[in-house]
């Protein structure tokens, strides 16, 4: 008998089949088993050695040994006659046909089901979180140095038109000791896939370790280290980009390539002090002292664009120091007209800057958008507007509802508001936005759904007024008086809530005594008081003595949207500010969402 024969008549080839199939279907159930429970690296690389090492000696056994009635015995010590080996073999066969069946309706579940499920729960399936990488060094900048890697390879993927990537705001929550699991982080973003990783610097070298991991089931898709000099920091985060993006079966074109290549800081020092000035950038924006903190962050934004004078959103950064400084001070006598006019080029130059520096036109235009809104050139804006809502990408101006919420753009704001909450769920700012045009579209209701969901999902001051200001745009008195202890903080801002109560509530005693609190010194808090108690004089008045100013545009502007009581001041009082409206082509009187009983214009 041929040695072919042999082997198939002591079912060798059926053992090899079957042991393989086996073999098969317990690394995919391990896979996902030690994954789940956080099992070490080497569990699973030991897994396969038993396994790979086993197979040999599955097919000597099967070669050596054959199953009888009595039991197992060797192969020499059968009669011929009395073999039952061709029974064993259909035996095997049974058994390489169920295991073949099991490892077919792994797949398929692993196809559809699960691709189905993570899908509906996370998104598409070409969504992916990048979490910040875990500093396992502990030098004085290596955190700030994580997250600057962290957020080059975010924004190296969002050069990929095929991805959604969540932003840097909501990403960077999941940030210490005690984050949620996989699966939890991915639902709360809206994502199908997560990247997490490490860096760990010792001297000029650098080693980071990446994996990107499918939430639905914690599996791996790809993982790798990196052993670099610290100089090559740019090598790195480029690559893991673009293994990323080919795990998620993107197709990488030269030209796409090139953009992601082109993209980011590429410096090491530069990835610190951008960092740490986003920081404090971020902590200005949800407390008070905001000019301070923005004064400070520009030292660290100054050091990144020394490092890196291409570099956009540093420019934009830097501006924002200036733009609430010129609004913080106007009528103030004791800042100089010099001081005010250097501050005022040094706005308009950092536009100029971000504009010529910007990775794409979707970035430029937002720039030119808010540089035009911020230096009184007016005409136009509604047009550049209409190009940020007809965009498809997680970006736009930050100014632009000053000039669109009270003149009739609210359901374009919630198009663009509603795509800032799939991106960065967790960032304020969309939420806000999003509140902001339900109430001016007139559907209090999803307002107030919105500010709850919104309450949920995010820790911020804004979320909670905007709660309160659904409250009282429904005519939920109540509602909106327990809101105030419960959401907002500082006596100021509770003055303001409390003043804008009694006002929608026609309660002109109260209002008055309210008013004659002056509230603060913030100008254009005052204005919207006095037009909601219906002091019309005193809001002309105080109106008028800002148009005066050659910055007080800036602060009129945002008085109609905060206000929400149509026309605050009548513009005849403010014949600066009604030449920008003219250019602008926007309607006056604004819209008025709002009811106020004592407001008789």
């Amino acid at each position: 008998m041929s040695l072919f024969n042999e082997l198939k008549r002591r079912n060798v080839f059926r053992v090899a089949i079957a042991y393989l199939a086996v073999a098969w279907v317990i690394m995919q159930l391990a896979d996902i088993v030690l994954d789940n429970i956080a099992a070490p690296e080497w569990l699973m690389k030991a897994l396969m050695f038993f396994i790979v090492v086993g197979f040999p000696l599955a097919l000597l056994f099967a070669w050596a040994y054959e199953m009888t009635p009595e039991g197992i015995k060797r192969e020499r010590d059968v009669d011929r006659s009395m073999s039952i080996t061709s029974t064993t073999g259909r035996k095997l066969d049974f058994v390489i046909i169920g295991v073949l069946g099991i490892a077919v309706v792994f797949l398929l579940v692993d196809k559809f089901a699960l691709d189905t499920a993570t899908t509906e729960t996370n998104g598409t399936d070409k969504s992916v979180a990048v979490l910040p990488f875990v500093a396992m060094s502990s030098g004085p900048d290596d955190a700030y140095f994580a997250d600057g890697l962290t957020e080059e390879i975010l924004n190296s993927l969002t050069r990929v038109p095929e991805l959604l990537v969540t932003a840097r705001t909501s990403a960077f929550h999941f940030k210490g000791e005690d984050i949620p699991p996989i699966p939890e982080i991915a639902a709360t973003l809206g994502v199908a896939h997560i990247v997490e990783g490490s860096v760990r610097r010792d001297g000029k070298r650098l080693r980071v370790t990446a994996q990107l991991i499918r939430a639905v089931d914690g599996f791996h898709l790809w993982s790798e280290s990196y052993d670099h000099d610290t100089k090559d920091t740019f090598g790195v985060q480029t690559d893991i980009a673009e293994k990323i993006a080919t795990a998620l079966d993107v197709v990488l074109d030269e030209k796409q390539l090139k953009r992601m290549r082109a993209f980011g800081l590429r410096n090491p020092e530069a990835f610190v002090a951008y960092q740490k000035g986003v920081e404090l950038g971020d902590l200005s924006h949800g407390d008070d002292g905001q000019v301070e903190l923005l004064l400070e962050a520009n030292i660290w934004f100054e050091k990144t664009l020394s490092l890196a004078p291409n570099f956009s959103a540093a420019y934009l950064w830097h501006s924002d120091y200036f733009a609430h400084f010129l609004i913080d001070n106007i009528g103030n006598e004791d800042v100089t007209d010099d001081e005010r006019t250097t501050a005022y080029e040094r706005l308009k130059q950092d536009f100029d800057d971000a504009i010529r520096t910007a990775a794409d036109d979707t970035h430029s235009l937002a720039a030119a958008y808010d540089r035009a809104l911020l230096t009184a050139n007016w005409r136009g804006l509604p047009a550049m507007f209409d190009d940020f809502v007809n965009q498809s990408n997680c970006y736009g101006p930050g100014w632009s509802d000053m000039t669109t919420l009270a003149y009739g753009r609210a359901r374009e704001n919630l198009i663009i508001s509603q795509r800032l909450i799939e991106c960065d769920p967790l960032d304020y700012s969309g939420w806000l936005g999003a509140i902001s045009a339900y109430l001016w579209l007139g559907d209090f209701d999803a307002a107030i759904a919105t500010a709850i969901e919104g309450k949920r999902a995010v820790s911020h001051r804004e979320v909670g007024f905007g709660l309160f200001e659904s409250y009282v745009a429904a005519g939920r008195f109540e509602d909106a008086a327990a809101r105030i202890d419960r959401d907002i903080r500082g006596e100021t801002r509770a003055l303001w809530a409390r003043m804008m109560l009694a006002a929608a509530r026609g309660d002109a005693v109260a209002t008055k005594s309210l008013l004659e609190k002056k509230l603060g010194t913030y100008d254009g808090v005052r204005i919207a008081n006095f037009a909601r108690a219906g002091e019309r004089a005193l809001a002309n008045e105080m109106a008028a003595a800002i148009d005066s100013d050659p910055f007080g545009y800036l602060l009129l502007m945002i008085v109609p949207s905060n206000c929400m009581c149509g026309a605050p001041f009548d513009l005849e009082a403010t014949p600066n500010f009604a030449k920008l409206l003219d250019e602008a082509n926007l309607p006056w009187p604004p819209d008025s969402p709002i009811d106020w009983p004592l407001k008789d214009w």
